[in-house]
């Protein structure tokens, strides 16, 4: 699986004009799931993310995690992060998982990070959403659970 975690003051997302999902400070969790990925890799995911420490202590140094902070996050599917750039101008996502897989490790993802304790609110897989957040930090950190 790769996800893309955006460290954030706020985030929401909509469909066709109505806001289905949003938080507050937090994370917003964009997620793919490649060919070949399992419940076990969703299930590592979220419990690594979960963990991430990458909020500020009082010290100012990343040394606090989602929950160390009663945090949010807002998963939202995103099969784009799949894409393969080495040739040409077109993005390839043939490495992308098959819709049915790839929905079924999203609500995985989300339903395991949820039993670990951070509050989650999502997008809607497949369809087309608008997203806005508030980076703060900046902080985005990129994660692929092939590099585990």
């Amino acid at each position: 699986m790769r996800a893309l975690i955006q460290r954030v003051s706020e985030a929401s997302v909509s469909v066709d004009g109505d806001v289905i999902g949003d938080i507050g400070p937090g994370l917003l969790i964009l997620i793919c799931a490649m060919d070949g990925d399992s419940a076990a890799q969703a299930d590592q995911m979220a419990a690594k993310i979960s963990k991430l420490r990458i909020f500020r202590d009082e010290a100012g140094k990343m040394n606090r995690s989602v929950k160390d902070i009663g945090g949010s996050a807002l998963v939202v599917s995103q099969f784009t992060l799949a894409a393969d750039t080495r040739r040409g101008n077109r993005p390839g996502f043939s490495n992308a998982a098959a819709p049915e897989l790839g929905r079924a490790l999203y609500t995985r993802f989300a339903d395991q990070l949820a039993a670990l304790d951070v509050p989650v609110a999502r997008g809607s897989f497949g369809a087309d959403m608008q997203v806005a957040l508030v980076n703060s930090g900046p902080v985005t950190i990129w994660m692929d659970s092939a590099d585990w």
